[in-house]
């Protein structure tokens, strides 16, 4: 303790000054406190490399080798064993096929064990999870052809017991996806008693099958974590958008989605919400695990961006008991069971609140007028003018620039 009480300049003071200086240096390359623990700590999250992806029909040859179950010597079908957990078919990182999706014939011919209306069941073992994927759709068919060539194998190499449900939104109204996952849910559980169901993007496909596609028994889950779209990294800490998970129960609990968000916006958040207020809390894979690529695409024509979003996320509190599952209304207009999916198109109304439409500006037919000559003596009087047209833009321009930077900041906080 000598040492402590000498003068600034002294060894012992230096060597303090410049370690605590280090440990300052070192804290914040390595990203703070986060960072720091994680070094120090040693982290159980699974690590991939996602640079030697496998082809997503890796091992797919070895379900179709199989055979259905010969019947025993007493004519009885052979009881099977269980599926083994975590599957043995599993690759882990998969490569995602973003253009060019092949027709639904080679689809077909590439899933031979799938059956009408896009089910499959291992055929050697007994599943132990029962999935139903229900897919909100409407003029999308590369994104679904896509989505189907990917998740067929990245599914059966999971030995899950698993259909697909197209949920087609008919009409030219304004797109509502939480309600369409309303109809897709209802219908679902009509048909079968599935254990649990997958809201799941059209646009969103899965780049690691250790990223299963089952539920946990006590809370909803978010699967997308980590987006291409948003570099790898959840983008909130609520964000439950894009692929997520729910027992039947966990659905009925938080009264499904709202029905009210006809547009792009907002139902993601309200549900985030509807689990807290329902008494669960929003369960994840690790970042490592829940790698997913989006399809590029551009804005949807009657899906434009919800203006009534953040009203209605300000009343979620008071409505989500009485808007959802409780109070869904929708027709069902057909019912297909295609070789790769079951197609469902609907009728769910009409949109209460339509965007308006923009108004064309009138097309200027006439032919433009000759520039009239200015003549020098006018050119005194022109500059005047034009020194003052000048002040004022200037003044717009600061004022817009004022405005948008508002909205710049507004648009930042919103996740698309």
């Amino acid at each position: 303790m000598v040492c402590c009480g000498r003068a600034l300049d002294s060894p012992c003071t230096l060597a303090l000054l410049v370690g605590f200086q280090f440990a300052f240096v070192l804290y914040f390359s390595l990203g703070g406190f986060r960072g720091l623990v994680s070094v120090l700590v040693h982290s159980s999250e699974p690590e991939f490399d996602y640079s030697r992806p496998h082809d997503v029909y890796t091992n797919l040859s070895q379900l179709s080798a199989l055979l259905p179950p010969q019947p025993g010597p007493t004519g009885a079908n052979q009881q099977l064993r269980d599926c083994l957990l975590p599957s043995p078919l599993l690759v882990g990182p998969v490569s995602v096929r973003l253009s060019s999706p092949p027709s639904l014939e080679e689809i077909k011919e590439k899933n031979p064990l799938v059956t009408l209306g896009g089910r499959y069941r291992p055929l050697d073992c007994e599943p132990r999870h029962h999935t139903a994927i229900v897919v909100p759709y409407r003029n999308r068919q590369s994104h679904l052809r896509t989505l189907l060539y990917h998740l067929h194998p990245f599914l059966q190499r999971q030995q899950i017991h698993y259909s697909i449900y197209i949920v087609h939104q008919s009409g030219n109204s304004t797109f509502n996806r939480a309600k369409l996952l309303n109809v897709g849910v209802r219908e679902a559980l009509k048909e079968e008693d599935w254990s649990c169901i997958f809201l799941h993007d059209v646009d969103l496909l899965p780049e690691n099958d250790h990223n299963t596609y089952t539920c946990h028994p006590q809370y909803p889950t978010h699967l997308s974590v980590a987006m291409d779209k948003f570099r790898y990294r959840l983008p909130y800490p609520q964000y439950f958008g894009g692929v997520s998970a729910v027992t039947p129960d966990q659905y009925l609990k938080m009264n499904g989605f709202p029905n009210q968000y006809w547009g792009w916006g907002g139902e993601d958040d309200d549900i985030a919400t509807r689990v807290r207020l329902s008494g669960m809390k929003i369960v994840r894979p690790p970042v490592a695990i829940g790698h997913y690529k989006m399809i590029k695409h551009k804005g949807d024509q009657g899906n434009e961006q919800n203006p009534r979003r953040f009203d209605l996320l300000k009343r979620t509190r008071l409505n989500w008991r009485s808007d959802g599952l409780n109070s869904l209304t929708y027709e069902l207009l057909s019912k297909e069971l295609e070789p790769l999916y079951t197609n469902l198109s609907v009728n769910i109304g009409e949109d209460p609140h339509p965007p308006k439409k923009k108004s064309e500006p009138p097309r200027n037919v006439s032919r433009p007028t000759a520039k009239p000559i200015v003549r020098s003596k006018e050119l005194g009087k022109l500059g005047v003018f034009s020194t003052q047209a000048t002040k004022l833009e200037h003044a717009e321009l600061k004022v817009a620039n004022k405005s948008s930077g508002v909205v710049q900041k507004v648009v930042k906080q919103e996740v698309g």
